[in-house]
């Protein structure tokens, strides 16, 4: 098989340190902490299986907070293991780790499961009094949304039996998901020389100023999608079909239901969000034919989306980059820059390139005693400052959601984005401040603007690509690569119309994202994120210095309270329809900034 050469850039040796975690992958601590949890959650359950009716609130409470320390305690081996195999997924060692430590960790699980359904299944009598009561205020939102679950809950051996299959069935398959895309070669032919790269290497070639460069890197990404399109279609095929099964089993009655009830929203607010974000197409439309008059070209295909202007940054060092979003964060909030250096100081982060590395980017958020790790895969340019600036976000997020406890320190997806955008925001117009060339200036406007439509508007692409998708499978059966393709095309048309062509080479590329795999109707919150942002930065302008503590305070409440609740206190209601026109009309704004700036 062919090798990829080994990846280089300013982030070699960029490396994070997980021992905070555990020493190494035969760190026989894992082990043990996985049996203390066994042992803890067997006694959890001798002490509160069928009780659960007879206890006060101070003896709830008592549980609730033993609970959360043994998942907290099953979880960080698993944190550990998925951390490794990220960031090398090609080391049988990692691997083996992986699947141990799932394994064990869903037998523990299955101990505790009762639970939550006898919880979920108590009476309104006797669980809404224990809710209200001053002792469990700290988790009134935690146990809300287990009871939400009720009507999509099944009996205790049937969740028994789900949870032991999860790891032959679905995770297996994302793992394979993951696998394969971490050992993608593409042999990108240019120039009479041919570099065999990996997929985060190839992807930020379409970056590249020249076109050529960009065409051969779309090619050579397209010829190792197409290598493997037997097996990831397969993949798309078995977890979509999953997606329907446990839709059946769970009484679940669209494909979106799931997702939206763990988003905490309804269905009529995102569709509200989707519908005003294809209402805004014009302004996409006219940014791509601006951008094609700017780049001089005769037709703008889908691989010059992203070329960057003459007037371009040049490459930013990962020092250079730690300086920018550090200073950022910091002019922001002291406490906020005190956070971002720990993350470099730290050793929080892994930016280095390596063969077998998971492509993208991500912050996981890890137990609550300890800290958040971030992946990227940096590449020196300064779309790369921007998503490390985004990850931070996130890591600040995590890190200041850890005093609300395990259990309720993750956001649903639909807030999950806000603090990460907004880190994006921050460092944007600081880059722009810096630069007095209106070459320039035009140049990381446009940059922001595509990153603003990739998170507004692609992601509800994205969304569209899903629902068709899972449709046709319920419709149609097993779906071949081509008739995915054809889905794929078909979402992406009317946000590009006649600006932009779409290649036949494009039509392959739903096969890489990994939202669809791991978090199916993910990508709809990136949307809601970036426009709730541009509202939550628009009060920040306004209010100055006086917006920052309320913004802290709401991102150190995590998931304890629903998304509405959330953003209520800094004046913002999700729940209205035209909410969304707010966001959307300051990136049309955006766009009409950029069309001055290139006419001077």
């Amino acid at each position: 098989m062919t090798t990829a050469t080994t990846p280089t850039s300013s982030a070699d040796g960029v490396a994070w340190d997980l021992s905070d975690l555990y020493a190494t992958v035969e760190d026989p601590e894992i082990g043990a902490d996985l049996q203390s949890a066994g042992d803890r959650a067997a006694a959890f359950e001798k002490d509160y299986r069928g009780k659960l009716d007879g206890l006060d609130a101070a003896a709830l409470l008592a549980a609730v907070e033993e609970l959360q320390d043994i998942v907290q305690l099953m979880d960080t081996p698993v944190i550990y293991a998925h951390l490794l195999h990220a960031a090398k997924s090609d080391d049988p060692a990692n691997g083996r780790l992986l699947s141990s430590v799932m394994e064990k960790s869903s037998a523990i699980r299955n101990r505790l499961v009762f639970f939550e359904l006898e919880w979920a299944g108590l009476d309104e009598a006797i669980a809404l009094p224990l809710m209200d009561h001053a002792d469990l205020a700290g988790y009134r939102h935690f146990l809300e949304k287990e009871r939400r679950y009720r009507p999509h809950q099944l009996s205790e051996p049937e969740e028994t039996v789900l949870e032991r299959k999860a790891n032959t069935a679905g995770r297996a398959f994302s793992r394979l998901f993951d696998e394969i895309t971490g050992r993608l070669v593409c042999e990108v032919e240019h120039g009479g020389e041919v570099k065999r790269l990996n997929e985060s290497e190839t992807l930020a070639l379409l970056y590249d100023p020249d076109r050529t460069m960009r065409q051969a890197a779309a090619e050579a990404l397209t010829v190792s999608l197409k290598d493997q399109q037997h097996v990831l279609t397969y993949i798309f095929n078995v977890l979509v079909q999953d997606h329907k099964v446990d839709d059946e089993i769970r009484s679940y009655a669209t494909p979106m239901a799931s997702r939206n009830l763990s988003n905490e929203i309804e269905q009529s607010t995102v569709d509200a969000l989707v519908d005003s974000c294809e209402e805004f197409h014009p302004t996409v439309h006219r940014y791509y034919r601006l951008k094609k008059k700017l780049l001089g070209l005769d037709e703008l295909h889908d691989y010059d989306r992203y070329a960057p202007l003459s007037g371009d940054s040049p490459e930013r060092t990962w020092n250079e980059c730690r300086e920018i979003v550090t200073d950022s964060y910091r002019d922001f909030d002291p406490r906020a820059g005190e956070i971002v250096d720990e993350f470099f100081a730290k050793k929080w982060i892994d930016a280095e390139l390596r063969n077998g590395k998971r492509g993208g980017a991500f912050s996981a958020g890890g137990p609550a005693n300890i800290h958040p790790y971030i992946m990227c895969n940096y590449t020196d340019r300064i779309r790369d400052v921007m998503t490390v600036a985004h990850e931070l976000g996130h890591g600040i997020h995590q890190y200041l959601s850890r005093q609300v406890g395990y259990l309720q320190s993750h956001t649903p997806l639909t807030t999950a984005e806000t603090a990460s955008v907004f880190g994006e925001m921050i460092v944007f117009h600081r880059l722009l401040e810096q630069e007095s060339d209106p070459k320039v200036q035009l140049a990381l406007l446009t940059g922001k603007i595509e990153d603003a439509f990739a998170t507004a508007f692609r992601q509800i692409v994205m969304t569209r690509f899903e629902q068709s998708l899972h449709a046709a499978r319920r419709e149609e059966g097993e779906l071949e690569p081509e008739r995915i393709g054809e889905l794929w095309i078909a979402a992406n048309a009317p946000m590009h119309d006649d600006t932009v062509t779409l290649t036949d080479n494009y039509s392959h590329w739903w096969s890489y994202i990994p939202h669809f795999i791991h978090t199916p109707f993910y990508t709809y919150a990136y949307s809601f994120g970036e426009l709730l942002v541009l509202a939550l930065y628009r009060l920040y302008e306004e209010q100055g210095a006086d917006f920052v503590p309320g913004y802290i305070e709401m991102l150190g409440k995590g998931g304890s309270v629903s998304p509405s609740e959330l953003v209520a206190p800094l004046g913002v209601d999700i729940n209205d329809p035209g909410f969304w026109n707010g966001g959307l009309s300051l990136l049309d704004d955006m766009v009409s900034q950029a069309e001055d700036l290139a006419g001077e």
